[in-house]
């Protein structure tokens, strides 16, 4: 088995090496916090959550980052409508992201870099660029020379010719940025300072980055010249990762990325989700009117990455009772497992699990990471052991044998684990959760001083008390942040 992935850079299904044998760089395009994530960024953080698992399962070391941009017009409107700051606006919708993907059972990045956070590195390759001659300061701010460099479009397919045949009768030529442009695709690296906006000081003067320099310079920073695997949506393929593409590779003359990955949008019954529709949906809202965490994962899964999905009450009512199909099999172990004989530990033990299943989901999934495939297999483990268990309740035993059953219940919470779809036994959670959010905070803090002295058993032993209450733990560089349920 072999896997092979849809490179956009290449229009073609390619088999996947990497640059540093059995290691991953991987970096995903997050998101730019000024609001609530909604439908299209749970689909993104999902196919790129369940894409690193299963490069995990399949024996890489993966190094994982996603950015936040925190600093962008739409931020700094949100704050000024709100009589509030940049930071604080962006501070607030990091710690609700980190929220909302949690409830997905979506694993934290390895690092998350904020465009703020890396000035030093924003300025460094402006400078580089500058001295290559791929940009050019003007009236305070710098911009990047797109014709020098020939091979601005690979990514996209798109050529200038025919762009400024399109965006002729869209020129504006009083546009004082336009003005300040030796072409009119050139795009801004850095930014002269506005008025009441946040400003950092430059060899350009003060100002702040455009937004393409953050993300090629937090690449380059966090994981170097070359990276494996750069992902983001389709949006973003031109002019986004293009830009990135010229700004990067004119300095380092390597290539960004090997693979260039791009999941489809999100529709929302049959169109494009705005506000202006009001078919603007909210991960939190969707969760808060009952929709099922793992619902939504299997409604993402169930769809080829790259394509386009719809979201309607139909679709998400299905994947709902897939989810109930898959959770059977899943609480199978607990359910039936002492009438069998079985300890009922190490649930995805990987010892125990079937090498001819295995077989088939790695043979389906190699396939440009196709999620629906492996689903198949997972629903196929499902479904027998629903019917094994449905003749356990009727008939009180099985003619199947106990290490069977068992082989085939880790195999099942194996595969599903790879995509991120977990059971939890209803009788392991607590009817009450009696704890105050005072008494919470009260054993984090416990937690903290435990670790601090390196005593990591106290610190798991709490860790534990709280997960058996219903609490989750989210530890991070800036603290540890807790949800119940």
């Amino acid at each position: 088995m072999t896997l092979t992935l849809y490179n956009t850079l290449t229009r073609r299904q390619e088999t996947f090496t990497t640059v540093e044998p059995g290691k991953v760089k991987m970096y995903y395009c997050g998101v730019t916090v000024y609001d609530y994530c909604h439908l299209g960024h749970a689909r993104a953080c999902i196919v790129w959550d369940v894409v690193r698992r299963y490069l995990q399962f399949s024996g890489y070391e993966v190094r994982y980052i996603q950015n936040f941009t925190d600093i962008d017009d739409k931020i700094l409107n949100r704050a000024r409508q709100e009589h509030s700051s940049m930071e604080a606006v962006a501070d607030r919708f990091i710690k609700a992201y980190f929220e909302d993907m949690a409830r997905l059972g979506i694993k934290e990045a390895d690092e998350y870099p904020r465009a703020t956070h890396t000035m030093n590195g924003i300025q460094r390759l402006i400078h580089d660029l500058e001295n290559k001659g791929y940009a050019y300061p003007s009236a305070g701010d710098v911009y990047y020379a797109v014709r020098q460099f020939s091979d601005y479009g690979k990514l996209s397919g798109r050529k200038l010719d025919d762009l400024q045949a399109g965006a002729s009768d869209r020129v504006n030529i009083e546009d004082p940025e336009y003005q300040k442009k030796k072409d009119p695709f050139d795009f801004a690296l850095w930014k002269a300072a506005k008025p009441g906006e946040p400003a950092w000081e430059s060899p350009w003067g003060s100002g702040r980055p455009g937004w393409h320099i953050e993300c090629s310079a937090m690449v380059r920073d966090r994981l170097g010249d070359t990276i494996d695997i750069h992902a983001g949506g389709a949006d973003l393929i031109f002019p986004h990762h293009e830009n990135e593409i010229a700004q990067s590779e004119a300095v380092t003359g390597k290539p960004l990325a090997t693979y260039w990955l791009h999941n489809g949008m999100v529709k929302v019954d049959g169109e494009k989700m705005s506000k202006s529709l009001g078919n603007f949906t909210t991960i939190r809202d969707l969760l808060d009117r009952d929709v099922e965490p793992m619902a939504v994962r299997l409604f993402v899964l169930q769809a080829q990455y790259r394509k386009p999905i719809d979201f309607t009450d139909e679709a998400i009512a299905a994947a709902t009772n897939g989810w109930h199909t898959l959770k059977e099999g899943l609480l199978f172990g607990y359910e039936y497992g002492e009438k069998l004989g079985w300890e009922v530990k190490n649930a995805g033990n990987e010892t125990e699990i079937s090498p001819e299943y295995v077989n088939r989901f790695r043979e389906a999934v190699d396939d440009d990471f196709n999620f629906p495939g492996g689903l198949a297999i997972i629903f196929e483990l499902a479904k027998e052991l629903r019917r094994e268990g449905n003749i356990i309740v009727h008939e009180g035993k099985t003619a199947t044998p106990a290490a069977e059953l068992r082989q085939q219940w880790q195999t099942l919470v194996t595969l599903a684990g790879v995509l991120g779809l977990e059971a939890t036994k209803e009788a392991e959670k607590p009817a009450n959760n009696n704890l105050s959010d005072a008494e919470i905070e009260d054993l984090i803090a416990q937690r903290q001083a435990a670790r601090k002295a390196k005593n990591f058993a106290e610190g798991d032993r709490i860790r534990n008390e709280l997960q058996a209450q219903g609490i989750t733990l989210i530890d991070s560089k800036d603290g540890t942040r807790w949800h119940r349920g």
